[in-house]
């Protein structure tokens, strides 16, 4: 008779499950979204996203400073501004609400400052470039970008998160960057942004809904896990400090893959639906919040990310930050 493997032995107390445990989630690896609007002047409830706010800019400093004081310490910034044109130049003006913002966070806080660098949220197409006869130009568009990163720079943006998925996007804003004396200043590039059903509260929140059409021209193919190879590989050698996957929980295949693949740091974005998803089971009772929460930010970190962007931040820091 064959002895038993008993792999038991090593779960039989808390004690020695912890011993062993392979891979943990800390409030170190997570960056907390953040949306900003210029339009109201007291936090307005985001419906599909429960817990989530946008915030006037009268009430940045508060939500900042919790989420600093819960150990937190990176923070995504996105902006909703009073203009919108075909252009998206409200981005880059440099009294705009993403440039307000970050001066009075870095004057009272230590966060790090990430800026989401696109145009959905500030183009009246909402669309994430520039428009030409229903086509969105790619080349056209880089300029915009280049704009916008500098702005950034120069109101203390700490990293920029280029999310437009234009191709060649990285290069340019690294060459605008360099030019302008802000070469220290590091891009975390969605380098694989697949066209996904689970940014609808995202586009709530953000008001950035293309008015016609959809982003599948410009988004990557959810079918595809060698074309996002490709796409890293491609932001890598452009420049990118930071590769991003985003959704998460879905492309788990995709981070893992990643990872093995590539030797920079991997990001991964637990996007707006993954989390409404989990709210909302949550909220009817179907689900325990606080052990899911820390069992799908669990998965995304094995599978290989070392950043997770997740607006369950804030929840996991207060259950489980010793």
């Amino acid at each position: 008779m064959y002895p038993i493997t008993r792999m038991r032995r090593l779960r039989y107390n808390q004690a020695l499950r912890g011993l062993v445990e392979e891979t943990e989630v800390g409030v170190d690896d997570l960056v907390y979204p953040i949306f900003i609007d210029e339009n109201i002047h007291e936090k307005k409830a985001i419906e599909s996203m429960p817990g989530i706010y946008r915030l006037p800019l009268e009430n940045v400093l508060d939500e900042v400073r919790e989420v600093e004081s819960l150990g937190i310490k990176a923070i995504l910034l996105f902006g909703i501004p009073k203009h919108k044109d075909e252009l998206g130049s409200a981005s880059y003006d440099d009294n705009g609400i993403i440039q307000k913002a970050v001066k009075l966070i870095k004057k009272e806080t230590k966060l790090l400052v990430i800026a989401d660098l696109c145009l959905c949220e500030y183009t009246s197409h909402g669309h994430c470039g520039i428009v030409k006869d229903g086509c969105i130009l790619n080349d056209e568009t880089l300029g915009q970008y280049q704009k916008i990163a500098v702005s950034y720079a120069k109101s203390g943006v700490e990293v920029i998160a280029p999310s437009g998925m234009m191709d060649g996007q990285v290069k340019a804003i690294r060459e605008a960057l360099d030019a302008n004396h802000f070469d220290k200043i590091p891009i975390l590039a969605y380098s694989a942004k697949f066209q996904s059903s689970l940014y609808s509260p995202f586009r709530d929140a953000a008001e950035s809904m293309p008015q016609f059409g959809d982003r599948k021209t410009y988004q990557m193919n959810y079918a595809n896990a060698r074309e996002a190879m490709r796409e890293i590989k491609l932001d890598i050698e452009e420049g990118a400090d930071i590769i991003m996957i985003k959704p998460a929980m879905m492309y788990l295949d995709i981070i893992r893959m990643a990872k093995e693949k590539f030797d920079l740091p991997i990001a991964a974005y637990n996007v707006s639906g993954e989390y409404s998803m989990v709210k909302a089971a949550s909220l009817k009772g179907y689900i325990d919040e606080r052990s899911v929460v820390k069992e799908v930010l669990t998965s995304i970190k094995r599978a290989g990310a070392d950043i997770i962007i997740t607006y369950h931040a804030k929840d996991f820091a207060k259950n489980f930050s010793n």
